[in-house]
């Protein structure tokens, strides 16, 4: 008996009475049987390869069932393959399905305890190898269809053959197309090889590109038809019209996607409904969401009665495995959705390629099963000729994440030493890591990432030479993560929602994730879709959009009856298959929940915690706005957009995580949700980068911090987050505690508990002063660094106290012990002990000058606006402090100020005196014991007393103003540092002058402020001689002309004085006497005026027409302030200079104006009206000339004409000098009327007067004369206006002898 009776007879034997096994004669398998029967009991590995319709896929199970193989696994790459090739062998066994032959596919299993043959799915077994290692169930394993080159095929190829050892009686049979068979025999140590032929039905290949050609052809109209561009519904329609002329046979349509699968039909049906195809035509599509109900028309032999053809619309599962019954014809429009990982953009993209050779050779075979076919390609000849034999292997093209977890999870080893049939690209091995290390499924990888780089399979796997490395290690979520059969990534947000309480929430939007949207958006009903699906949106996030349609459904669900439901979704444009798988794929989620300790609870909500169990699945998907470009920046620095139809689309949140990246014209964001990047940082653990900057002391908190900066894939999670720098690095944070709060002193003593910080304050109390030392005497050699202190506090603190608060708690506990450890002693900080002492005669910490006391700083810090010595003036006596004295300097500089103000001489003084510090020690000889005080009594200045001395000892005439002092050093000028009541500098300058008048209002109020606090607690003195304003009367008897309070050990003296204003006065305490005659003259004046019967209304009623109408002419804004001004012209001219303070006096000088004022303002209005019309008539004469060689002396005279009679004149001008005005104006006329006869001449005269002005103007004159001017500049002023009537006027005569030299004389007076 042969080996095949045997087993033909044990099997027999084996089997069920009722089972049957025969094989069909016409399938070339069924040929070979016997062959490929002894290869199989012979091998322990067979590579069978058969063309299409060889029968392999059916026949193979019943030839191991023959050998006697009691548990049969078959695998398949798809789902409708399982189950439809379970089906056929089933039935060609005469079994049911579930008893002898059974399949396992997701959310379905139909296997029984007698079942000898299972089909399944590759993942399906990829997954039982987690419970059952060397799959001891199984005595044949059938991998089929392994041209195809799945990922879950590769890594099961490289599983078995690791396998073959542990299982030596385990039968593997690799089954595939005759498309390199030789590769998988080589992967198996050169197993055997049998091949099977198809079936020999020729197939007619017709090339009916889309795209129009230029084609040599006879007829013109064929030609032109073969140049139209069309699109591929076009296409097929036009095929399937070439098809209508042959004989009977079903016409199987290959397309992309489900998307076009839907566009066909309508297309199709649309031209049946038309007539344009027979009313006989049935239409199916064919994909792998579709029911088993819906799957099971295609392929059952017998027809709906009246159907002549049908017309199949299949995606590529239909390319291998699956037999359609009654297929003659094939449509191939050339196109499948690869999905392909770019390494790039760390994203898998599904974009619609050209199929391979191998793959349109395979579509085309689909047509010859049963008799000759035809298969029309839509696409050129040359264009198949140029695509590649084979489409490249899964693992190539797409992440490996999920297969490198189940590696790890079954302890395979180092992923590059792994047996596949082609080893992944080590790019490909390292982005898998990196996202599983990023969802926390594998840790210590870093050394990990090696890939074979020899050409040789089977050879050493090693990487650069390098030894072997080790495998990752996966931790608990990733051995989570593998009992969840979905992506890592959305396994990884249902193991997170634990943490939040979400799980129910969460399983559903990832159940949502795993499948196409339900939601359907036909083009022609677009807009009823969008509102229909506009109740679900939520604006923040389309993962709630998505929960909130599940709530929809399942609310639903329990109402209606499922022929209800069903219409339910159609009418509400939702996809009733893909809702169907949803709750498929929430209900295999629900049921690994207690396994994984998930609770799912009743429907609440809680979006942050759905978001952030979402976010640890999506961490590298997260993105920020960058508001100037418009977009995002996202993981490793890539940019996307919103997807347009997200409900954020218009309203864009700053920060977002999005559950695909997807690139098309660009990179699209869809299914997002806003996010705070926070939270983040907690989930990605050590994935984060820290940096940190600007570490510094901060006094309020009392340590050092710095900023850190997170971020994630280059994304920032937190840009200037303070934190405490001890945290980072202990010894810098010391180091500086050490330094800020103890060396220089920034910690505030006044918030620390005295008793703790006792020592600090006597540390600084001693630095201070001997700090003083180095100041004073300008050297730094004297005091140790800050470094010498640094290491005194460095060796004495512990190495972990960092902060205030550190040091607190250690030192409360230490001082007890040694309570001087931390005290500073004077031999600690000085370099010689000889330095401790310093001359105070020469460097005195007080300036005395009469009964005032100013103390004195020191500082050595060149090149700082207070180097030198700083003398502090408190406000109260700013305004009363002279500037003699302090040009002198402190007796320890002034040597050295000597020395600098004769290098500061003009060097044909300066060389007789070298060397400059010896001549300043022979100089100094004979100065007053004490120079300062000596100044303020008329003694003289330096620089007066030195050019004296050095015109007497070298008969050089040397002046004052010979010394340049802005070539003398900074340092050696005596600064003033102005302190206001709450010891606050308010100012400071080298000019004490400078600091006066930019103070002066600030320091007349300190005056007040300090004598009125000192006046207020003594009731001796009367209220009324403090200030108060609104004084319209002589009420308050006498006026101090003085008043002195002590301030901090100094007299401050105050002068009351009367103040105008306006409508009444007021008594204020002025800060010098000059300031208080200035004020005090106008208040009298005031107060004059308002105790005087204005006779203003008697003078304008006596004035005749013609002088009503040239005061009019005055450039006073109205006659009635014209006469207001002559007013206060008279009283000026009675009182004079006469000091009013006490009421008689006052009472008097009132009766002595009131007796001649109306005859002195008559006479004052007379001459007004006759300055007035003197003015029109020199105004005329100047608009008279119009030569343009006269501009310069008619800009002259006008000049002057303005400066003599302006708004307020009269009471400046002052009646004496007023009765000049006219003789002035005539001049002006004069001048005018004779330019023309002599212009050289007035130009002379006119150098003159302009040499004097200058010289008026440079002693700080103005023109007009401003108010209160000094009596010279007065003088001056007016002895202009005599020098032009000398000059242009001779015949009218001067009031006195003048000429340029008088002038600069009475100016220097």
């Amino acid at each position: 008996m042969s080996a095949s009776e045997v087993h033909s007879a044990s099997t027999a034997a084996a089997l069920p009475a009722d089972v049957v096994v025969t094989y069909p004669p016409e399938l070339p398998v069924s040929q070979r049987k016997d062959d490929i029967l002894a290869a199989i009991r012979d091998n322990q590995v067979v590579i069978l390869a058969g063309a299409t319709g060889s029968g392999k896929t059916t026949q193979l199970p019943k030839i191991l069932l023959e050998l006697g193989k009691t548990s049969i696994g078959h695998t398949q790459p798809r789902r409708i393959a399982a189950r439809t090739v379970a089906e056929r062998i089933a039935e060609e066994l005469g079994t049911e399905m579930g008893d002898l032959v059974g399949y396992q596919v997701r959310f379905t299993d139909r296997v029984g305890k007698n079942t000898r043959v299972k089909l399944m799915t590759d993942g399906i077994l990829l997954n039982e190898i987690h419970r059952d290692r060397d799959l001891k169930k199984y005595d044949a394993i059938i991998i089929d269809e392994a041209h195809e080159r799945s990922l879950t095929v590769d890594f099961l190829l490289g599983y078995l053959k690791q396998l073959r050892a542990r299982r030596p009686d385990l039968s593997i049979i690799i089954t595939s197309a005759t498309i390199d068979p030789e590769s998988f025999s080589k992967h198996f140590d050169n197993a055997p090889i049998i091949e099977v032929s198809g079936r020999t039905y020729p197939v007619e290949i017709r090339y009916r590109p889309l795209v129009a050609e230029e084609l040599e052809a006879d007829d013109a109209e064929e030609e032109a038809a073969n140049r139209a561009d069309r699109d591929y519904l076009q296409g097929i329609n036009d095929a399937l019209d070439e098809l209508a002329l042959e004989s009977d046979g079903d016409v199987l349509v290959f397309l992309s996607g489900e998307t076009e699968i839907r566009d066909a039909e309508e297309a199709i049906r649309g031209r049946i409904s038309g007539g344009g195809l027979h009313e006989g035509t049935e239409v199916l599509p064919l994909y792998g969401r579709l029911s088993a109900a819906e799957q099971h028309r295609v392929f059952e032999s017998r027809r709906t009665p009246g159907t002549r053809r049908r017309i199949v619309l299949a995606t590529n599962v239909a390319e291998t495995s699956l037999t359609v019954p009654g297929i003659r014809y094939v449509i191939d429009a050339g196109t499948a959705r690869i999905s392909r990982y770019s390494t790039r953009a760390k994203i898998q993209r599904l974009p619609i390629e050209a199929i391979s050779q191998a793959s349109a050779n395979q579509r085309s075979g689909r047509s010859g099963r049963t008799s000759n076919g035809i298969a029309i390609r839509l696409y050129s000849e040359e264009d198949f000729n140029s695509r590649p034999e084979f489409m490249e292997p899964e693992i190539l093209r797409t992440n490996l994440a999920a297969v490198i977890l189940q590696m790890v999870s079954l302890g395979l080893g180092n992923i590059a030493e792994f047996p596949f049939l082609q080893p992944p690209d080590s790019r490909g091995i390292k982005d898998g890591l990196d996202l599983l290390t990023e969802l926390g499924a594998v840790e210590n990888i870093a050394a990990i990432r090696s890939t074979k780089t020899s050409s040789s399979v089977n050879g050493p796997r090693t990487a650069n030479g390098a030894a072997k490395e080790a495998a990752p290690r996966i931790t608990r979520i990733g051995k989570q993560l593998t009992q969840l059969p979905i992506d890592p990534r959305l396994a990884r947000m249902v193991i997170e929602s634990k943490q939040h309480g979400t799980t129910r929430e969460v399983m559903a939007i990832v159940a949502a994730l795993s499948i196409q949207d339900p939601r359907e958006r036909p083009l022609d009903k677009r807009p009823q879709a969008d509102q229909q699906h506009a109740r679900f949106i939520d604006p923040t996030s389309d993962f709630l959009t998505l929960l909130n349609l599940w709530n929809y459904l399942e609310e639903k669900q329990k109402k209606l009856s499922g022929n209800q439901f069903r219409r339910m979704c159609k009418s509400e444009y939702l996809n009733h298959l893909r809702v169907r798988e949803w709750h498929d794929v929430y209900r295999q989620l629900s049921r690994m929940a207690k396994p994984l300790g998930l609770v799912i609870g009743d429907v609440h909500s809680n979006p942050d915690g759905i978001h952030r169990s979402l976010l640890a699945g999506l961490l590298s998907h997260i993105g920020l706005k960058d508001v100037a470009k418009r977009d995002y920046i996202g993981a490793r620095q890539t940019r996307f957009v919103i997807f347009p139809g997200s409900a954020l689309a218009k309203k864009q949140p700053n920060a977002i995580m999005s559950a695909e990246l997807v690139e098309t014209s660009r990179l699209f964001a869809r299914t997002n949700a806003a996010i705070d990047p926070v939270w983040a940082e907690k989930l990605a653990g050590d994935l984060v980068k820290r940096s940190y900057s600007e570490p510094h002391w901060e006094k309020k908190q009392g340590a050092a911090v710095a900023f850190e900066r997170v971020t994630l894939y280059g994304v920032t999670l937190a840009a200037r987050r303070r934190i405490q720098f001890s945290r980072v690095d202990l010894p810098a944070a010391r180091e500086l505690f050490i330094r800020h709060a103890l060396v220089e002193g920034e910690d505030d003593l006044t918030k620390r508990d005295k008793r703790v910080w006792g020592f600090d304050a006597s540390n600084r109390a001693l630095r201070r002063d001997l700090e003083q030392l180095e100041e004073r005497s300008r050297r730094r050699d004297i005091l140790h660094d800050d470094e010498t202190i640094f290491e005194f506090y460095d060796k004495r603190i512990p190495a972990t106290v960092a902060s205030v608060r550190d040091f607190e708690g250690w030192w409360k506990k230490a001082r007890h012990d040694s309570p001087d450890l931390l005290t500073l002693t004077t031999n600690d900080l000085l370099e010689n002990a000889d330095d401790a002492e310093v001359d105070e005669n020469a460097f005195p910490s007080t300036w005395v000058r009469g009964d005032q006391t100013l103390s004195l700083t020191y500082r050595f810090e060149p090149g700082t606006d207070d180097d030198g010595v700083t003398v502090a003036v408190p406000l109260p006596l700013l305004a009363g402090l002279r500037p003699e004295g302090f040009d002198w300097q402190v007796p320890g500089l002034r040597e050295e100020l000597v020395t600098a103000l004769i290098k500061a001489l003009p060097k044909p003084i300066r060389r007789n005196v070298v060397p400059a510090a010896d001549w300043a020690r022979r100089l100094l000889e004979n100065a007053p014991t004490d120079p300062t005080a000596a100044a303020l009594d008329d003694g003289p200045g330096l620089t007066e007393y030195l050019a004296k001395e050095i015109t007497r000892l070298t008969y050089v005439r040397v002046a004052a103003s010979d010394f340049e002092l802005e070539r003398v050093p900074a340092h050696l000028k005596v600064t003033f540092a102005v302190i206001d009541e709450r010891g606050k500098k308010v100012g400071a300058n080298k000019s004490l002058r400078s600091l006066q008048a930019s103070l002066k209002p600030v320091a007349r109020e300190s005056v007040a402020r300090a004598v009125e606090g000192a006046d207020k607690g003594s009731t001796e003195r009367a209220a009324t001689t403090l200030e108060r304003s609104g004084i319209t009367a002589w009420d308050f008897g006498h006026l101090d002309r003085s008043r002195d309070t002590k301030h901090g050990g100094n007299t401050i003296r105050a002068y009351p004085a009367l103040v105008d204003d306006g409508d009444s006065v007021s008594i204020r305490l002025m800060s010098t006497p000059y300031d208080q005659a200035i004020a005090h003259q106008g208040g009298v004046r005031r107060l004059l005026l308002l105790a005087i019967p204005s006779p203003l209304g008697y003078i304008n009623e006596h004035l005749t027409g013609n002088e009503k109408l040239v005061l009019a002419q005055s450039p006073y804004r109205s006659t009635n302030a014209l006469f207001d001004d002559c007013l206060r012209a008279c009283v000026d001219s009675v009182m004079g200079d006469r000091e009013i303070f006490a009421q008689a006096e006052f009472e008097a000088l009132r009766n002595e104006i009131s007796a001649g004022l109306v005859d002195s303002l008559f006479a004052t209005v007379s001459l007004v009206a006759s300055i007035v019309s003197g003015t029109r008539l020199a105004d005329k004469a100047i608009r008279a000339a119009t030569s343009m060689h006269l501009i310069a002396p008619l800009g002259d005279a006008r000049e002057q004409l303005d400066a003599l009679v302006y708004p307020g004149f009269v009471s400046a001008t002052g009646l004496t000098q007023l009765r000049r005005v006219p003789v002035y104006l005539k001049g002006i006329e004069h001048r005018v009327a004779k330019l023309t006869e002599n212009p050289g001449r007035d130009r002379g005269w006119m150098s003159e007067v302009e040499l004097a002005t200058r010289r008026y103007k440079d002693a700080g004159g103005t023109l007009p004369l401003e108010q209160h001017p000094e009596p010279q500049i007065a003088r001056a002023r007016w002895m202009l206006e005599e020098l032009r009537l000398s000059l242009f006027a001779q015949h009218l005569g001067t009031a006195e002898s003048v000429s340029v030299q008088r002038i600069a004389k009475v100016l220097a007076s």
